[in-house]
């Protein structure tokens, strides 16, 4: 999948800032959800080996991707929707906003956007969705590990911080350790008070 075959096909069509776009954090019970946004060269010198999903690569090789893409991309733009926003407006427009706010932050900027997924983007601009997109589509799976990278750092931060809810290896998700703790201590700053209902009984940590 590290070939930009859509992306050239787009090209051909005049389309020649084509943006990748996905999301990272749509499931978790806390912290917030991450989008990125990129647009890589289609330069066969300047291609990058072995992106793919996120999910499907291990932190290390995520990493050494991330910091190749950051290197070529013509344009990226990394974004997030706190837990507070996506309380209030619920976690499929948080993320349409998050995936929005880091398309329109690219510059160059984009003339066509390939989403991930079944989303429809407030956009002016051409856009595809793409079911299964971060493995199927090279500048997804590039913004897939682009926004993975960013969250799960952003997890472990707050994971010094909060050290009981676990977020530095369960990035904020809803294993056993993490319900307990809420169970137990009540919940923190970043946590999505709508994800919670069934296990929160009011407590905000101290």
């Amino acid at each position: 999948m590290d070939v930009p075959v859509l992306e050239r096909e787009y090209a051909s069509r005049g389309f020649l800032c084509v943006a990748g776009v996905d999301e990272v954090g749509r499931g978790p019970l806390a912290g917030p959800v991450v989008c990125a946004a990129v647009i890589l060269p289609l330069d066969e010198t300047l291609r990058i080996q072995g992106v793919d999903d996120s999910k499907k690569l291990s932190p290390k090789k995520r990493e050494v991707l991330a910091e190749r893409i950051r290197a070529v991309a013509r344009a990226y733009a990394v974004e997030e929707v706190s837990a507070e926003v996506i309380d209030e407006m619920n976690i499929l427009q948080a993320t349409r906003l998050c995936m929005k706010r880091a398309v329109e932050k690219l510059s160059p900027p984009a003339d066509m956007v390939l989403t991930d997924g079944n989303m429809t983007l407030d956009l002016a601009i051409p856009q595809r969705s793409i079911v299964k997109g971060d493995a199927r589509v090279y500048s997804i799976g590039a913004a897939s590990i682009l926004a993975k990278v960013y969250r799960d750092a952003l997890m472990r931060e707050w994971g010094e911080r909060y050290p009981e809810y676990g977020f530095a290896h369960n990035a904020g998700y809803g294993t056993a350790e993490h319900i307990r703790a809420i169970r137990e201590v009540g919940i923190c700053p970043i946590h999505r008070k709508s994800f919670i209902t069934k296990f929160w009984d009011g407590r905000v940590r101290s």
